[in-house]
């Protein structure tokens, strides 16, 4: 006798041998004990997750009549009555599969629906089966419409598709429609164990893992690729001879790359990418399996338990899960991902593969030391306390990676301050003595910013002075607004900020000067916009004078990023003058100006409100009335 596949042998001939269809299983075996039979049925899934089964199954449960010939309709087909050894062997007269993909016309569907008139030959029902029913074309769908909605009661329809969204909602309303889904790489190991204790074939447990998640919840290919593996390795499997079959990455490759990411050398990444490309192995390959090794390292930070710690891997996992923080793990496997779809426009895929793995390391902080997880957070931490404001809340994060002489003083006391003014407890004594304020920033722009820093749209660097940054357009922060620290997320970098500005945001007081009147009228004669115009609005002029029939502004900016060389040309370009540019806090400039401005069109607004007739008279007539804080906003007219 000729082999079988172990896709064919083992195909499951009852419901209690469907693996990872729970759902379905549970819903049919219901209608069919109940006698709640509808007469079609629609099962969608990708390919190898069973809807042939599924519907050979259900047509030898309505036609099954026992071993003793005497049964009805069942849940549970005994499968040696004739009904259900012929549907097995594909010869009951009364059960028929049609192939839409090659029979796809109205001739083929009309030729089906005019039998359909006839009783079982000698079945209790006729199942006409119409695979991949996506395929039809639309003569043929509504030519099946009318028989569809209102059928013999002996005839049931079973429709199986790979792509439900191509099948007409009339049809669709027609059918119960069941999902079934792609199976669990767990599930599908499980199986392949069984399968292969069957058919008495070693097995490692490291090549049934690599079987499995090849599969990508297909059972049909999962059993194709461990036919393939036995004959590949002379009837036993091994993880050493299943990768090379596979052409997959050895793990020792991806955890190499990661632990060079997370040192930041880049002579290791390059060491290992030419260490792929000698052993040959597939660029996208690697990729896949650094996105998996990612996504795993992040589920080890999130949900520490929701590992098997059967599996040999999972101590590697932990191990790389604290040397990398969240958000370096988020954008490592989102450029992981990208990178594979940018693999054929490169050169050649290894040199595609080291453009990726260079972009993830230049993400990190250059010249530093990379930012531990604790290895607490690995471990599922018991219940807190309701009280989320309190002191210890810094050490939730780990501190920035930065020198310990410019950054550990300034973290510590201005955090314990400002972290211990809301609640009642004392805040702990200080570490080292508070910094002066204006030491503060220089300190801070001495250090390498974090990484999670860079990304934020909130340039961290300008902490102290939060509220010059803030959009023109809006009043200025309420009294009770949280400090600018408070708006950091809460990553492992989220205290980074806290080492860069003072106990408390302070604010600019603005004193108006002539050379600051003059400066606004002339930026608002130019009218520029963009970071250039941001650059205009935040300088403070200091004075300007002619030389050799040029205007010579010289001007005080902040911000270290509006001081850059190429803003300041395109700045004088724009005002066709000669620009001086020095580092030091504004005391008078157009964006102060402004929020003066607002604010006390604000502060008249209210006034007015609270002086008004109408406001005096309502508030004598109703006592308990007020005037909720910020419910008055000034009327702006176009010359504001």
């Amino acid at each position: 006798m000729s082999y079988q596949v172990l896709a064919r042998k083992y195909r499951p001939q009852s419901f209690e041998q469907l693996v990872g269809q729970e759902h379905v299983v549970q819903a049919l075996a219901n209608a069919l004990t109940q006698g709640r039979l509808h007469h079609a049925y629609l099962f969608t899934g990708t390919r190898g997750v069973g809807k042939t089964t599924v519907s050979r199954i259900l047509a030898k449960s309505l036609n099954c009549t026992g071993p003793d010939g005497t049964g009805g309709i069942t849940a549970q087909p005994c499968g040696v009555c004739a009904a259900c050894r012929d549907i097995d062997s594909g010869r009951f007269v009364d059960y028929v599969e049609l192939d839409a993909a090659s029979n796809r016309g109205v001739e083929e569907i009309s030729q089906l629906l005019d039998q359909a008139v006839y009783k079982p030959v000698v079945g209790r029902f006729k199942v006409y089966m119409i695979d991949e029913v996506h395929m039809l074309s639309n003569t043929a769908f509504n030519a099946m419409l009318k028989t569809l909605e209102e059928p013999p009661e002996y005839l049931k329809f079973v429709l199986a598709t790979t792509d439900p969204q191509k099948v007409p909602v009339t049809v669709l309303s027609r059918c119960l429609q069941f999902n079934l889904r792609p199976m669990a790489a767990a599930d599908v190991q499980m199986h392949l164990g069984n399968v292969l204790g069957a058919e008495s074939v070693p097995a490692e447990g490291g090549a049934l893992r690599l079987l499995a998640r090849a599969a990508r919840g297909s059972m049909r290919d999962a059993l194709s690729l461990t036919d393939q593996a036995i004959a590949f390795g002379a009837g036993q499997l091994t993880e050493a001879g299943v990768r090379q079959m596979l052409g997959s990455v050895d793990r020792g490759h991806v955890v190499a790359i990661v632990d060079a990411l997370a040192a930041a050398s880049g002579e290791a990444v390059v060491a290992q990418a030419d260490a792929l490309r000698g052993a040959g192995l597939s660029a996208a390959g690697t990729l896949e399996d650094l996105a998996t090794l990612f996504q795993q390292m992040a589920l080890a930070q999130a949900a520490p338990t929701a590992l098997d710690d059967a599996d040999g891997e999972t101590a590697e996992i932990r191990r790389l899960a604290v040397a990398l923080p969240a958000d370096e793990i988020q954008l490592m496997y989102s450029m992981a991902l990208h990178g594979r779809a940018e693999l054929h426009l490169a050169p050649d895929e290894y040199a595609g593969l080291l453009m990726v793995l260079l972009r993830m390391l230049a993400f990190r902080p250059a010249g530093t030391s990379p930012k531990p997880v604790k290895a607490a957070a690995l471990v599922r931490p018991p219940a807190v306390a309701k009280a989320v404001v309190s002191v210890p809340l810094p050490k939730a994060a780990p501190p920035p990676p930065a020198p310990a002489v410019a950054r550990a003083p300034v973290a510590t006391a201005p955090v314990a301050a400002s972290l211990a003014s809301p609640v009642v407890a004392p805040a702990p004594a200080p570490v080292a003595p508070a910094p002066a304020p204006v030491a503060a920033p220089k300190a801070a722009e001495a250090a390498a910013p974090s990484f999670g820093a860079r990304l934020r749209p909130r340039p961290v660097e300008h902490a102290p002075v939060a509220e010059d940054d803030m959009d023109l357009g809006d009043g200025p922060p309420p009294d009770d607004a949280p400090p600018p620290w408070m708006e950091a997320d809460d990553g492992p970098t989220a205290t980074a900020p806290d080492a860069r500005e003072p106990e408390a945001p302070r604010r600019v007081e603005l004193r108006e000067t002539p050379e600051g009147s003059r400066w606004a009228e002339r930026v608002a004669a130019a009218s520029i916009v963009g970071m250039t115009g941001e650059l205009a609005r935040q300088a403070q002029a200091l004075g300007c004078e002619t030389v050799n029939g040029r205007e010579l502004w010289r001007l005080r900016v902040e911000r270290e990023s509006l001081r850059q060389p190429a803003l300041v040309a395109k700045l004088e370009a724009a005002l066709d003058a000669k620009l001086e540019i020095e580092a030091g806090v504004a005391e008078d400039s157009i964006a102060l100006r402004t929020v003066a401005r607002i604010e006390a069109q604000q502060r008249a607004a209210e006034e007015l409100a609270a002086t008004h007739p109408m406001t005096r008279t309502l508030l004598s007539q109703f006592p308990s009335a007020r005037i909720l804080p910020g419910s008055v906003q000034p009327v702006l007219t176009p010359s504001t």
